[in-house]
């Protein structure tokens, strides 16, 4: 028999530390276990303030990460390109939505200050998934090892909350050298009523297109000034896509078998380690019915908002700038595939934030413009009962014919506690 005593810790991170402890002590000896917790707490990085991820070491990666890719400062001619092609982004799609002009200013950010921006945004978006997964460390103990978890499992949701972190600020780093506008991946990321671009993103999208600097611009202002009218227009649309997220959330079932395994074989001194295994899909959810459910409300909203942005600016454009077409193809196939950060992303909380149908949506809202016009095609977004669902985008002609029926049904039966609009207007956004 072994005169090494139980290792209560087998399995979990901390199996090595404990072996290495009780080495120490000597045969039969108690290992110390503020020893241990000692060796955990080197291994954190910051508090994470009681929260599931640690957000100060995500901003600061995500900095690190853009510094290293290259990153300048904006200068006043930065400014003054984006703002006139803002300008002029706003008179072009007058005539393309009824919903009004919100840009009231505009911006360029650098790739840092695009992190630093978005960042209240992105932990609305995470916090809700990472609250699920970053528990699954301490769930991960074995029932012989509760006795000591004490003070240990707050160190191991503050492992997981400091390891989830820097995997977050890796891939939000990596988006920043991305993104053309606050919008660009479907979601609200920017103030409301400010439109934004990033100048040295916008230079790299324009690469290989063999088109002008100015028609590039103009374009990505036409895509972000849309998405800006877009969700100040219908107030209701951005907590409905982050409840998307949040429903999603609610349904994770973590693999805690699968993080046992994996963790079972990590050097407690590597973290770097971890944050592969992270990286890797370790906390990846399990592929139930009822995630599979959010996931299709989720691309199927994004799709929905993307699909009704190629359809505004290509009304707007189609006259204009015959380069649209190009650039309009080029979007969707960047949209559609999703480049490495975003996968890294969709790694790292299992959500595709692209939409991959983005192509039907569109073809669906311009069916609807077809049939009921502008005003009508807009008029849908008055209230979330009346959105396309996902079996719509199969069939965007039968789903056009069906919302021309509507043009009898008086919207304000959809809006309650809210008062209806007077004679002429146009139904309460």
């Amino acid at each position: 028999m072994s005169d090494e005593p139980d290792n209560p810790f087998k399995g979990t991170p901390f199996e090595a530390m404990f072996q290495q402890f009780s080495g120490a002590a000597g045969a039969g000896g108690t290992p110390d276990l503020n020893a241990i917790f000692a060796q955990v707490q080197q291994m954190l990085s910051g508090s994470t303030d009681g929260k599931p991820v640690n957000w100060d070491l995500a901003k600061d990666i995500a900095r690190k990460t853009v510094s290293a890719a290259g990153d300048r400062s904006i200068v006043a001619a930065d400014t003054d390109r984006v703002s006139d092609a803002v300008r002029l982004a706003e008179h072009w799609l007058d005539e393309a939505t009824t919903l009004p002009e919100v840009s009231a200013t505009s911006a360029a950010w650098s790739r840092a200050e695009w992190v630093e921006n978005t960042l209240p945004v992105w932990q609305t978006i995470v916090d809700p998934v990472a609250e699920h997964v970053a528990g699954a460390m301490g769930n991960a103990l074995p029932a012989e090892a509760q006795q000591f978890a004490g003070p240990m499992a707050g160190m191991l949701r503050q492992l997981g909350g400091s390891v989830f972190g820097a995997q977050v600020g890796q891939g939000l780093g990596e988006l920043a050298t991305e993104v053309v506008s606050s919008s660009d991946i479907g979601l609200p990321l920017g103030p409301t009523g400010q439109a934004i671009l990033l100048p040295d993103n916008v230079a790299k999208f324009a690469e290989g297109l063999g088109l002008t600097d100015e028609d590039v611009r103009l374009y990505l202002a036409l895509r972000e000034v849309a998405h800006q009218r877009l969700y100040a227009g219908v107030p209701w649309l951005r907590q409905h896509l982050l409840a998307a997220v949040a429903d999603y959330a609610a349904g994770i079932e973590v693999d805690t078998a699968k993080i046992e395994s994996a963790m079972s074989g990590i050097d407690p001194q590597n973290p770097e380690a971890m944050q592969e295994a992270l990286a890797g899909g370790l906390f990846e959810p399990e592929d139930s019915e009822q995630q599979k459910a959010a996931l299709v409300r989720l691309e199927t909203n994004l799709a929905l908002v993307e699909g009704w942005v190629d359809d505004v600016v290509r009304q707007a454009t189609k006259d204009r700038m015959p380069a649209a077409v190009q650039l309009a193809e080029t979007v969707r196939r960047r949209r559609a595939a999703g480049g490495p950060a975003e996968q890294t992303f969709a790694t790292l909380v299992g959500l595709q934030l692209r939409p991959r149908r983005l192509r039907d949506a569109a073809n669906l809202w311009a069916a609807v413009r077809d049939a009921r016009g502008v005003a009508g095609r807009d008029e849908l977004w008055s209230h979330p009962d009346l959105l396309p669902s996902a079996a719509d985008l199969d069939d965007p002609i039968g789903f056009a014919q069906h919302a021309g029926e509507l043009a009898d049904i008086d919207i304000t039966d959809f809006l309650p506690n809210e008062e209806p609009p007077e004679s002429g207007e146009p139904p309460t956004k």
